[in-house]
């Protein structure tokens, strides 16, 4: 929110007040306390009348330093709150020196001079890093009786912001005002499904900051130089997160808010859904699965959208029968003869003509208004309601509808919804409406995510999610939202994926084709590509279908490469996935988690990298124009074998069997032996195709066990003009595809455990 009118003056009807000078201060062993004076105060007059500003400075975690500010703090915090997991074992160090005063943290240090006008330093390894100065502590009042805690930290020369979660504006936040608030605004303007109040920039740090609720960010677009946050009360906490690279703050932040579950490996192949809205019944489910296995393309994961619950009644939880007579019969049809998994659309809404309306009303599951009726309106389902997951009979009524799905062969849900919640009702538990706005969907998303563990068992269970907050990622994976159907919402389609990923989300996936209205072929064919080399994959619409016939035999084609291509990338893209879970790297990454020091890589939206090793840039034009960053080194098209020599900007046509997929210097990418299907021993067979780097340089490749055996692991090194690869733990045969000036050469089938290749070209 935007207080000022220019830089010297406050907007009509706004009073701020500021932090100036430190009045007292107490040092404790793992903490500083600060109590800050608005005014200068020169006499002991001057302490009479005047308001103070109790600032607090911790450290939960190492490298991690929060900073809380007070004005008022006799308030009643009704909750939510986000579910933080400090370190029982961090101690950090505090000290002082002279007027000075210092918190520790691992290579973190903030230092304030209470000598000196008010000013809170942080530091990294002795260098300036990220300053509160001049309107950086305090609060706002307005004359309509609000008041807003008003944090800010200082912008530098060069420095990009990135985060605040999947949002669909430019890709570097600077000079946007971005609302904290959840709403349904599709994926072309400003307001976003999943908001996270957490950004990241290039310069070494992120900042969190902890509230549930409405978090209003201007960065760089009221004080140029500086990011702000506010938020209406009494205090705002905020946690300066050290890395020094992006992938160490992802680290860190996600050691905090939570980590991602690990999908199952079958989630990872290819999702075929009914679409929205249109017709569809058994026959048309079985025409679909049986075409997509006449073309001879593998299919994982059949969808159920909206529809199979009957028109006006959702969500009732029951198969609409004048469509769906025989619902156990179909998924066991479909689960035994096709070897499909089962998702269904939900959402956390009750319509007043389903009969679960009444009995949840009569037993207080739904949320209310103040006067005691159950809140509902018309927009979606009419007269609906919301479950009130702050209920814990709610939950377990809900999730017991859920385990009657499961017990039918429902091997996951599409949790849609959860953002338009209102803030003029009650909750069972007396949360705070608007802290409680923004955290719905972590408790619809959790009581869902845990049915299916339940069901399925840990490492089983997964979602495919529209809404989400902080710790949104432990419960993947999460989906793009409603987009057009055009290359544009393709782009941002990606932009919010990428913003996903820098906000701790691990997994993430889109509609592929668009959403609303139906793709050209062009379209079609270009965002299955982007689709297949995304974490997940699913075909889905609105009012048409997204079967790949449809559009034309092309798009066949590149429906079935690039799905046998995915599933033979499944050892890459599955280790890529436990370092998600591991570390909190996003399967998808935007160059910068690569590159950090490379500076042309920093504002990069329309390409990204697919784990550590593949840089995937999907083209966006009708003609097949690709134009695309690759940073230094040659790197190697995956696809063709040939040499793309870095750093440099690149622009080349592409046809509809290729696009820009180039495996790194020094890169060893391993290929699974099966392209029918996700989940098989990766290892077994394994074919590692070696990029070779550097003299001297050994490169460690992992190969996931789908049963959970330890992995099979390589370990390659070039001396001069060979290249040797010893395996330990491999299951089976296992090969080495060398890459060269000329392309890939044939594959070398090793005799044991070791192979030495000599280098084409030395």
């Amino acid at each position: 929110m935007k207080f000022t009118d220019g830089y010297w003056l406050m907007r009509d009807g706004v009073r701020a007040s500021f932090a100036r000078q430190v009045a007292d201060a107490r040092v404790e062993e793992d903490r500083l306390t600060l109590y800050a004076t608005p005014t200068p105060v020169t006499r002991r007059g001057g302490t009479l009348n005047q308001p103070l500003i109790t600032v607090e400075c911790f450290s939960p975690a190492e490298g991690v330093i929060g900073v809380r500010s007070t004005h008022h703090a006799g308030g009643v915090d009704h909750g939510p709150s986000f579910a933080l997991t400090a370190d029982p074992a961090h101690r950090p160090a505090t000290r002082r020196d002279g007027t000075a005063l210092e918190l520790t943290s691992g290579g973190l240090t903030l230092r304030v001079d209470t000598a000196e006008p008010w000013a809170l330093d942080f530091s990294a390894g002795g260098s300036p890093l990220v300053s509160t100065r001049r309107r950086g502590t305090g609060w706002v009042t307005t004359d309509d009786g609000r008041h807003f805690s008003v944090g800010g930290l200082s912008l530098g020369v060069g420095e990009l912001v990135y985060g605040l979660g999947e949002r669909f504006t430019p890709f570097t936040r600077n000079g946007q005002s971005v609302d904290i608030w959840q709403a349904d605004g599709g994926t072309a303007s400003e307001q976003a499904y999943k908001n996270v109040p957490f950004y990241l920039t290039n310069r070494g740090y992120g900042v969190f900051v902890n509230h549930p609720g409405a978090v209003s960010f201007e960065v760089g677009s009221e004080t140029v130089g500086q990011v702000q946050f506010s938020v209406e009360g009494q205090s705002v906490e905020y946690l300066v997160i050290h890395g020094p690279t992006p992938k160490e703050i992802l680290d860190r932040y996600t050691a905090l808010t939570g980590r991602p579950a690990l999908p199952p490996a079958w989630s990872f192949g290819l999702w075929l859904s009914t679409s929205f809205t249109t017709d569809y019944d058994e026959a048309t489910v079985t025409r679909f699965v049986r075409g997509m296995a006449e073309r001879d393309i593998p299919l994982s994961v059949f969808h159920f959208d909206c529809f199979w619950m009957r028109a006006y009644q959702w969500c009732d939880f029951t198969w609409d029968p004048d469509v769906f007579p025989d619902p156990e019969g179909m998924l066991r049809r479909l689960k035994d003869e096709q070897g499909l998994r089962i998702c269904v659309w939900i959402n956390p809404y009750i319509a007043q003509k389903s009969a679960l309306f009444e009995e949840a009303r009569q037993a207080g599951y739904l949320v209310r208004r103040p006067d005691g009726g159950v809140w509902q309106w018309d927009m979606w389902q009419a007269g609906m309601a919301l479950v009130d997951f702050t209920n814990p009979d709610a939950r377990a009524w809900f999730a017991g509808k859920l385990r009657e799905l499961t017990a039918q062969g429902v091997d996951c849900f599409k949790t849609d919804f959860g953002e338009r919640v209102p803030t003029d009702v009650v909750w069972h538990d007396g949360s705070d409406p608007e802290r409680m706005h923004n955290y719905y969907t972590q408790l619809y998303n959790q009581t869902v995510f845990d049915v299916l563990t339940e069901a399925r068992g840990e490492g089983d269970a997964v979602l495919f999610a529209r809404s989400a907050t902080t710790g949104g990622q432990q419960f993947p994976v999460h989906w793009g939202g409603d987009c057009e159907s055009t290359f544009d919402a393709m782009a941002e389609s990606l932009r919010g994926g990428l913003s996903l990923g820098l906000s701790g989300f691990g997994f993430w996936s889109h509609d592929i084709g668009g959403f609303e209205g139906t793709p050209s072929p062009a379209v079609f064919k270009r965002w299955v590509q982007f689709g297949l080399l995304s974490s997940h994959s699913r075909l889905h619409g609105s009012s048409s279908y997204r079967v790949p016939w449809d559009y034309d035999e092309e798009a066949v084609a590149v429906t079935r490469d690039f799905t046998r291509l995915k599933h033979r990338l499944m050892p890459y893209l599955f280790r890529a996935a436990q370092q998600a879970a591991e570390e909190g790297t996003p399967v998808m990454r935007a160059m910068l988690l690569e590159f950090p020091d490379d500076p042309g890589c920093h504002p990069l939206d329309r390409q990204y990298m697919l784990g550590g090793d593949l840089l995937v840039a999907p083209v966006f034009r009708e003609d097949g124009t690709a134009e695309y960053y690759v940073p230094a080194g040659t790197w190697t098209h995956l696809l063709s074998g040939a040499r793309v020599e870095g750093p440099g900007w690149r622009r080349e046509r592409f046809g509809y069997d290729s696009l820009p997929l180039l495996a790194r210097p020094g890169s060893v990418v391993p290929f699974g032996a099966t392209d029918d299907l996700p989940a098989y021993d990766w290892a077994d067979g394994v074919t590692l195709r070696v990029h070779p780097g550097a003299d001297g340089t050994e490169t460690v490749t992992r190969v996931p066990r789908q049963d959970g055996a330890p992995p099979a692991v390589f370990r390659t090194r070039r001396d001069g003009g060979t290249v040797t690869v010893r395996a330990d733990g491999a299951p089976g045969p296992w090969h080495v595809v060398l890459a060269g000036p000329d392309g890939y050469a044939a594959p070398v089938t090793a005799k044991g455990d070791e192979v030495t290749l000599p280098v084409a070209g030395g």
